[in-house]
């Protein structure tokens, strides 16, 4: 008998779980852990910081329990009588990675409330739930037994969340495989039957893709809030978070709106995570370490790459045409070419550093550090473009490497060697210097070759003129979020956190409106800023207007290789 969990939903106002874990056959000295970080994830969280009230007994005799480190334990057992542990979780995180308790709904992932019983990893857990009010129900992919759940290894036990609550449910068969949507927190006007029957045409669509579906059954938990988005990944199911105004209502027209679009491409991006980073993943994550960061140069494929079909398979399932992909890909292309340190950190140590940088962010970010979402998604579209050149595609090599490691962990060499296959040594040779390398990517000549124009287009907003980022309110008036480097502001003297009072001698409450407090022909702003309860007056000069941005757009030539590439 391997351990087993009972989850209590003990208090809901005070948003507390009460765990017991029962190990049938403990060792004379028994480790217990709880992870630090949740795979798909990657930025140490700190779980065991909710964790409060830790006991344990065999039978009615009191143990002590000793602490290890900040998220370990031992405890010295008496003969082979079974152990019981009970301890309480906090769980008040409004988000997909952890836990959350309160008259409404339940959720959890096992990594927040879950302790390892180490050298038990391997044997089946159990699991049951307690206390749940009534009318909620429960919903999880994790397998169900007379009286609970239970799962293979603990690694199967983190990898299935949990949904609970009085929630919208709604089932889909996509190519004979039963899908389901929960939808927790909607709008009454929610059109729950138009969800199920776009997210059942991604899923045919990447099912299609991949040659077939990896699970038996597979659930989307979604939990809509006054403002949020995003998702986390797991074998047969995965957790997402979004703005209720995202979801389709009555109102919603047969064109969808942007914020719907949105959220169809989270769903698609999560789910194409199936195959790409739940199976094929990085070499490093062939076994997890749950006590410490886990470290790969691989991110700009596995999450780059799925941002790259996470909208081109709403095109593919004819969600989205083909113009209204190509602005979704623009505001891809100008995120990443606003963002100066594209310049200055590769792919691979974006991916490395993740831990660090991309899950910890502050004013000085866009200066020093690549996306490997965004970014990687470009390298991913340079790449299919190159690869579809030479007659081939990214298609192509995404099911190599799926059938060549049958659908297990793959290293860059694997990847190198099969664009090289694909590709040929040159297109190799590039994705190397992409990934590696900060050279901008050839984007526009590869665009052009797949009949998509690149246009200039817009005037450029103040701010862009002066390169910074910057928040304005009625209320708080302007605050400079962010500085980028080698801009007219970062020369003037501006810093993060600065507010902006006045321009030219006239108070400012808009960064737009500076130019009209200008002499005819004059570039000079006088910028009165509050820093740190100072008043300070900068001379800045405000460089002269250009485009905004980029624009794609079909073009009249190359319609063959965009047909190839778009359908279109």
């Amino acid at each position: 008998m391997g351990p087993r969990y009972r989850i209590e939903l003990a208090d809901l106002a005070a948003h507390r779980y009460r765990v017991t874990l029962t190990l049938p056959a403990p060792a004379a000295e028994q480790e217990l852990s709880l992870p630090v970080w949740i795979p798909g994830s990657y930025l140490v969280r700190e779980f065991a910081k909710q964790l409060s009230g830790l006991g344990a007994r065999q039978g009615s005799r009191e143990l002590a329990v000793e602490q290890l480190d900040k998220a370990r334990w031992r405890v010295r057992c008496s003969g082979r009588a079974a152990l019981t542990v009970s301890y309480d979780i906090y769980a008040f995180d409004a988000s997909v990675r952890t836990a959350w308790l309160d008259s409404q709904r339940g959720f959890f992932n096992a990594s927040s409330l879950c302790l390892r019983a180490h050298g038990q990893e391997a044997d089946t857990h159990r699991l049951e739930l307690a206390g749940v009010p009534k009318g909620w129900r429960v919903a999880t992919e994790m397998a169900a037994t007379r009286g609970g759940y239970e799962a293979a290894s603990y690694d199967e036990l983190l990898d299935h969340p949990f949904e609970i609550g009085a929630h919208w449910q709604g089932e889909f068969m996509a190519a004979g495989v039963p899908h389901r949507i929960v939808v927790a927190g909607a709008w009454p006007s929610f059109d729950g039957q138009r969800l199920l029957a776009d997210v059942q045409r991604i899923c045919e669509a990447q099912i299609a893709f991949w040659g077939g579906a990896p699970f038996e059954r597979y659930s989307f938990l979604l939990w809509a809030v006054d403002d949020g988005h995003g998702g986390l990944e797991h074998r047969a199911s995965t957790a997402l978070i979004c703005a209720r105004r995202e979801l389709p209502t009555a109102a919603e027209a047969q064109s969808p709106s942007d914020n719907y679009v949105r959220l169809l491409g989270l769903f698609s991006h999560e789910y194409f995570h199936a195959w790409n980073v739940k199976r094929l993943r990085p070499a490093e994550f062939t076994t997890f370490d749950y006590q410490r960061e886990n470290y790969t140069e691989l991110l700009w494929f596995f999450e780059g790459f799925t941002s790259y079909y996470d909208e081109l398979m709403l095109l593919r399932a004819g969600l989205v045409d083909a113009p209204r992909y190509l602005k979704l890909l623009t505001a891809s292309v100008n995120g990443v070419l606003g963002t100066p340190g594209r310049c200055v950190q590769p792919l691979s140590q974006a991916s490395f550093e993740a831990w660090t940088k991309y899950y910890r962010p502050d004013e000085n970010s866009p200066n020093t550090a690549s996306n490997y979402y965004a970014q990687g998604a470009l390298v991913a579209l340079c790449l299919d473009l190159s690869l579809r050149a030479r007659k081939s595609s990214l298609d192509a090599l995404m099911l190599r490497l799926w059938q060549s490691s049958a659908g297990g962990p793959v290293s860059e060499a694997d990847i190198l060697a099969a664009v090289q296959v694909l590709g040929g040594d040159d297109v190799a040779g590039l994705l190397r210097r992409w990934v590696h390398g900060t050279d901008e990517l050839p984007l526009r000549e590869l665009l052009a070759a797949a009949g998509i124009d690149w246009r200039d287009e817009g005037r450029a907003s103040v701010a862009q003129r002066l390169g910074l980022r910057a928040r304005e309110s009625a209320l708080t008036g302007i605050t400079i979020t962010h500085v980028l480097s080698g801009g007219a502001a970062e020369a003037g003297g501006l810093n993060a956190r600065d507010d902006v009072i006045g321009c030219n001698g006239w108070r400012l409450r808009r960064l737009d409106d500076a130019p009209a407090l200008l002499d005819a022909g004059g570039t000079r702003l006088r910028l009165l800023v509050g820093r740190d309860q100072r008043l300070v007056e900068l001379d800045v000069d405000l460089p002269p207007p250009r485009p905004a941005a980029a624009a794609l757009a079909l073009a009249d030539g190359a319609q063959a290789a965009r047909r190839r590439w778009l359908g279109a």
